[in-house]
């Protein structure tokens, strides 16, 4: 079972009108800043929660799709193509005092699912505004990204294939935002900024959802009866993933203190179900006293790693119970066959990853529509 983290995904935004602040020189024009200005505002009654509309409108709107999670994947993917147009119509102008004054006057601003300082205030959620189209289409991916992932987690019980997908289409929407995206407005970010448009921040949530992919790939193996040798380097490569996310954030330290937990838990769990199975991969190579050893020390450390987090803290019991019991048997076993010596800490083998997935790169949509403003 997955530790369940939808935090990312609590983004809210305060409305844009295009077209009252980029002036249109033709009817055309009018029309397509008035789309995107409508496309936007139903992502946002989404994300703010303040739609007004029935479930099966919704549906109908959204093609049939009945999953809320989908329906705002969908209206994501109807908006960021025409922004991706907008931004690139926008560039051709070059340099231009009125587009700089258009921008600021729009008024872009997002609040922060990742800050450890703006999470909730007595008036809601604090916004960050930078004025900057790119941090429309920054927030927006980071956004897709946090939906995919939040997909990815809904579908795991019925469809483990897909669910792998999404989070693999999510560590890829995160390096094009790391690598393409978000380098280019680092100039005008002012110094209290959210996460989010921090380029390690999202490297950080790259390798946390190929984790995450790595992990319901792991539990098909075991579904399939995988050898426990192989799951132990897979469930390590977990490890690995993650020890490397936790470096990124390092760089800025800004991050919520709930992320940074969920990623210890997470370390955790899979550290401990790695020395599960290379211990009974030892035990039926009749190395039993290294394979005892593993499991003492897996069992004192992981209860130093305990969440605060109740639903956590489930899968936690879950796990431990599972690994107690293992450990009582081998102990039985031993006292009663192989009278092995138990080694100490520093006898015991190196635990070793493996990586096994990769992330489905992200290829930006963009409706060729030229755009023409009144300068």
């Amino acid at each position: 079972m997955l530790l369940q983290f939808s935090d990312p995904a609590k983004l809210k935004t305060k409305m844009c009108v295009f077209e009252d602040k980029f002036i249109a020189r033709d009817s055309s024009t009018l029309e397509q800043l008035k789309e995107m200005t409508s496309r936007r505002k139903v992502i946002e009654e989404s994300i703010n929660e303040t739609s007004f509309i029935t479930d099966a409108i919704a549906r109908e709107m959204s093609g049939g799709l009945s999953s809320h999670t989908q329906q705002v994947l969908h209206k994501l993917l109807q908006y960021l193509p025409l922004l991706e147009n907008f931004v690139s119509q926008v560039d051709l102008v070059g340099y231009n005092l009125k587009i700089v004054q258009w921008t600021s006057d729009l008024k872009i601003r997002w609040s922060s699912a990742l800050s450890s300082s703006s999470l909730f205030h007595l008036r809601g959620p604090k916004f960050f505004q930078i004025d900057n189209l790119r941090f429309e289409v920054a927030m927006t991916l980071f956004l897709y990204g946090a939906v995919l992932r939040k997909r990815a987690l809904e579908v795991i019980s019925e469809d483990k294939v897909q669910s792998a997908t999404f989070f693999r289409e999510a560590a890829g929407v995160y390096q094009y935002l790391a690598k393409d995206i978000l380098p280019s407005i680092q100039h005008c970010v002012p110094s209290e900024r959210p996460p989010e448009v921090i380029p390690s921040t999202s490297v950080a949530m790259s390798l946390v959802c190929l984790a995450e992919a790595q992990a319901v790939t792991t539990m098909r193996a075991e579904e399939k009866g995988s050898i426990s040798s192989l799951l132990a380097k897979l469930h390590y490569g977990i490890v690995d993933l993650l020890n490397e996310s936790a470096n990124h954030l390092r760089i800025f330290s800004g991050e919520s203190s709930s992320f940074l937990e969920f990623l210890s838990a997470f370390r955790a769990l899979h550290e401990l179900k790695s020395r599960k199975n290379l211990a009974k991969e030892l035990m039926s190579g009749g190395q039993v006293g290294l394979a005892i050893g593993i499991l003492r020390h897996a069992l004192t450390d992981v209860k130093k790693e305990m969440p605060r987090e109740n639903s956590w803290k489930l899968v936690f019991g879950t796990e431990i119970d599972i690994v107690a019991e293992t450990l009582r048997k081998f102990e039985r076993e031993n006292e009663i066959v192989w009278h092995k010596k138990i080694p100490s800490r520093d006898e015991l083998p190196t635990l070793k990853g493996s990586r096994i997935v990769k992330s489905i790169p992200y290829c930006p949509k963009k409706w060729e529509r030229e755009l023409a403003f009144k300068m």
